[in-house]
């Protein structure tokens, strides 16, 4: 009785845990440490530190710089399809009278048969997203040829149900404006993510026997 009871609990506190994530992983990365150079005291420019350079501005190359992404997703699609058949047949046929042939009777009828098939049939899809936000990233990776691997997490708990945004993806630097923006649009391999857990969540799930029941109902 009290593995059950365990067991149940268990299934119930499935739905409170934080969801899984589909997106690269990990979603945040510390830079890398820097040994202790000396600076050139009174000098703007310091040749030693690759952050003060003369010729690039403040925008992100590094793992461990922020990027702030403008979630401006919007899609949509359409389809719709008909089909419409028709066929008819007629056929008349007359059994000749020949002498000696059995069945006499039925010599000289008039056989006729008609025939008719009719196939109508139509279809449409139609999908419509839209998601906009903004949503700060951080650089895991740097990549052989400067694109830059960006995942990140943002986390809105309001009374007893959390929202979970994440987003990944690969950014090209030429695409990140000089405040360090860049647009969902541009990101490549771009994977978003919106979900939720609580009570409300829960109440829009369906329950796990009911699915068990969906999935093996034959009917």
């Amino acid at each position: 009785m009290t593995l059950s009871v365990v067991g149940l609990l268990a299934l119930a506190g499935c739905n409170t845990m934080t969801p899984p994530a589909t997106v690269h992983q990990p979603m945040t990365a510390r830079p890398p440490g820097h040994r202790d150079v000396p600076l050139n005291v009174g000098a703007i420019f310091q040749p030693d530190d690759p952050r003060l350079s003369l010729y690039e501005d403040r925008r992100a190359f590094y793992v461990g710089d922020t990027i702030t992404i403008v979630i401006e997703e919007k899609t949509s699609a359409s389809k719709k399809s008909s089909g419409n058949a028709n066929r008819t047949g007629t056929t008349d046929l007359t059994i000749p009278t020949i002498s000696g042939w059995p069945m006499k009777g039925l010599q000289g009828t008039d056989i006729q048969a008609g025939s008719a098939q009719k196939f109508s049939g139509s279809g449409d899809a139609a999908s419509n997203n839209l998601f906009s936000g903004s949503l700060a990233v951080t650089v895991i990776e740097v990549f052989s040829n400067g694109n830059l691997l960006v995942s990140g997490e943002k986390q809105v708990t309001i009374n007893q149900g959390t929202e979970f945004i994440r987003f990944s993806g690969v950014v090209n630097p030429v695409h990140i404006t000089f405040s360090n923006l860049v647009s969902s649009t541009r990101v490549a391999d771009a994977r978003i993510e919106y979900r939720g857990n609580g009570y409300i969540n829960e109440a829009q799930t369906v329950g796990w026997l009911s699915r068990v029941f969906m999935n093996i109902w034959p009917f």
